[in-house]
């Protein structure tokens, strides 16, 4: 989905999960920006959640069939996205961001591919709670909790919890701050966890593409 404009479905849970009214909408920061070395510091000591939305998609058919392991019937990783995601996993090890095993990641190809890509096939266990929205049917409230979960659950010092999923469900749970165009294909939630609660603060762009991060499926 573009979320230029949301589902009517998603406004009640983002009323619910969002943040207050009138914050200011985040925006995309690389490792070189002040903002975004302020937060590649912060990952290093730890106890942080990053969630990755998958990485590039632009040009690849959308979606036909909304069935788990249906590679035709889903919106795949475009070879810009498969390059994307290899940049991505690279770029962690490089800055020396200490990741907890197992990544996690949904199982529509898209987010799996990217974390398999990024951390290794061996070092990712695949989970419907970070299933995509319009995947998700009628389990969409647990997926939602699951997010809210993994978002929230502390982490240990010395590692940072990955998750590899969608934009949608990362949305309805985190509130508009990170909706219309702040969220990118490839890019990273970097959420503080708080046991009942949790903080974003901010989005991390590790391996941006010109002109990249928005696909042109409705």
């Amino acid at each position: 989905m573009t979320g230029l404009s949301l589902p009517r479905r998603v406004l009640p849970l983002m009323l619910l999960a969002g943040p207050a009214s009138g914050q200011e909408a985040l925006r995309p920061v690389t490792p070189e920006a002040p903002e975004g070395a302020a937060l590649v510091a912060r990952l290093r000591a730890g106890g942080l959640v990053l969630f990755f939305r998958h990485a590039d998609t632009r040009g690849e058919p959308c979606d036909s069939r909304y069935r788990i392991g249906d590679r035709a019937g889903q919106r795949n990783l475009a070879p810009e996205g498969r390059a994307q995601a290899v940049r991505i996993g690279a770029r962690i090890a490089g800055l020396g961001i200490p990741v907890e095993e197992p990544v996690l990641a949904g199982p529509v190809f898209r987010a799996r591919d990217t974390a398999e890509l990024a951390f290794g096939a061996a070092r990712v266990r695949v989970t419907d709670g970070l299933l995509a929205d319009d995947h998700a049917g009628d389990r969409l409230g647990w997926v939602l909790a699951e997010h809210r979960r993994l978002f929230s659950e502390p982490v240990a010092p010395g590692g940072n919890r990955v998750l590899v999923g969608h934009r949608m469900p990362a949305i309805m749970v985190a509130g508009e701050r990170i909706a219309g165009r702040a969220f990118p294909e490839g890019a990273a939630l970097v959420i503080a966890p708080g046991g009942e609660g949790f903080a974003v603060l901010g989005i991390l762009m590790l391996a941006p593409l010109p002109e990249g991060g928005f696909h042109a499926c409705g």
